[in-house]
């Protein structure tokens, strides 16, 4: 995280939002695979080998590394779009941003409310424990999505599904931090807010390098693991630290500068990583009654996302535009958001890792991340083929229905 960074990134290609859904696919792909196959044992193998000393309560397994190590770089850089966002970008004027992030919460409680419900209804109240499942969005995948299939539409539509999944991520962030963590040890905590703090002073400075501020958030994760507190969240902590307004000498923000340097490895290692290590669920030879897929859980967690999150961006965008006085961005009408809701549907990276924390005894573990897949492939799928019908329709001159005539038609 130099003055000069760019020289040493890796190739532009990974920093693009297609391509971290292809080699998300293409990993739990392999994982499904492998996982399912006469040679399972040696995924299993390969999952469960430890590394790390023990005295510092780094142990681990593979699987572990991948999503409590490898995920921070993940979470990095949603914490650099967090800060951003916050201080120049979509999120700075809230009442600009208000519908997106209303909507961001309604798409949240629906998908948890109808978890709840079809698991009480079939029977296994032990399932509602992992209600915050499908409550995430994937934004890289979503965004890829969209990119793809979205050619013609509005390009603000693109600015409010970033919004709405930044916001979205940042409340995930907040229910792992606060309903995922348990037995917490102040020590360490307190270690890792220091290390937090000295972060955000030294990565103000002009003189800031990465070899001052790497060791600071390595130290921040690891102490903040041994507190019991998901590491992941130091990651976002020292994220949102990096200032987004200008710093003498540098022409560009270094929240910005540096998202573009850690994004093409959380595309390449971090993300397909985790997602070889989290999707390699077996349904093989799992019993009577279709097994690990016929448990109620996989039924809840795949209607939460694909059901739930479309209902409940669509529902709470509905409500906010006819009983107040907000409005969409111009150029973006509600039928618009019928394909964003169900984009909002893929949970993909942050859902795996909340069913890692939901079940950690492992019974509904399996169940719940087959229905992630499942409900992300279903929400993928049909987003897609509505974003080309919705591209396909005529538009009004005030799509937003704010009594103007859109003036931005800018399209992707």
């Amino acid at each position: 995280m130099s003055s000069s960074p760019t020289s040493t990134a890796p190739v532009s290609w990974l920093r693009r939002e297609t391509t971290s859904g292809i080699l998300l696919l293409a990993a739990a792909a392999i994982a499904l695979a492998w996982a399912n196959s006469p040679w399972r044992d040696g995924y299993a193998t390969l999952s469960g080998l430890t590394l790390g000393p023990a005295s510092l309560h780094l142990d681990l397994t593979l699987a572990q590394w991948a999503s409590d190590g490898l995920l921070a770089i993940f979470f990095l850089v949603v914490g650099l779009e967090l800060s951003h966002e916050l201080r120049a970008g979509a999120l700075r004027h809230p009442r600009t941003a208000a519908v997106p992030m209303l909507a961001a919460v309604g798409g949240m409680v629906v998908p948890a409310l109808v978890l709840v419900a079809v698991v009480t209804l079939l029977g296994d109240p032990g399932a509602r424990h992992g209600w915050a499942i499908p409550t995430a969005t994937d934004i890289a995948f979503a965004l890829g999505v969209l990119a793809v299939f979205g050619r013609g539409l509005p390009r603000a539509l693109r600015l409010f599904l970033l919004t709405l999944a930044v916001v979205d991520d940042l409340l995930a962030i907040v229910v792992i931090a606060v309903f995922y963590s348990s037995d917490v040890a102040l020590l360490p905590l307190v270690g890792a807010v220091g290390c937090v703090a000295a972060f955000a002073v030294v990565v103000r400075r002009t003189w800031a390098r990465w070899w001052l501020l790497t060791p600071l958030g390595v130290a921040a994760w690891a102490l903040l693991h041994a507190s019991g507190v998901h590491a992941t969240v130091a990651a976002v902590a020292v994220g949102l630290c990096v200032p987004a307004g200008s710093v003498p000498g540098e022409t560009e923000p270094r929240t910005l500068r540096y998202e573009h340097l850690v994004r093409p490895w959380s595309t390449a290692l971090a993300l397909p990583v985790f997602a070889f290590f989290a999707a390699g669920v077996s349904v093989v030879g799992t019993g009577e009654g279709g097994g690990v897929v016929a448990q109620p859980v996989v039924a809840g967690v795949a209607a939460g996302l694909v059901l739930g999150k479309v209902s409940g961006v669509l529902g709470t965008t509905w409500l906010v535009t006819r009983l107040t006085r907000l409005r969409l961005p111009d150029a973006v009408g509600l039928r618009d958001l019928l394909p964003v809701g169900l984009l909002c549907g893929i949970g993909f990276t942050v859902s795996l890792l909340i069913a890692e924390l939901s079940f950690p005894d492992g019974e509904h573990t399996a169940g719940a991340k087959i229905a992630v897949l499942i409900g992300s492939l279903v929400s993928a799928v049909l987003g897609a083929a509505l974003l080309r019908w919705d591209a396909r329709r005529a538009r009004s001159a005030d799509m937003n229905e704010d009594g103007e005539p859109d003036t931005d038609a800018a399209v992707l």
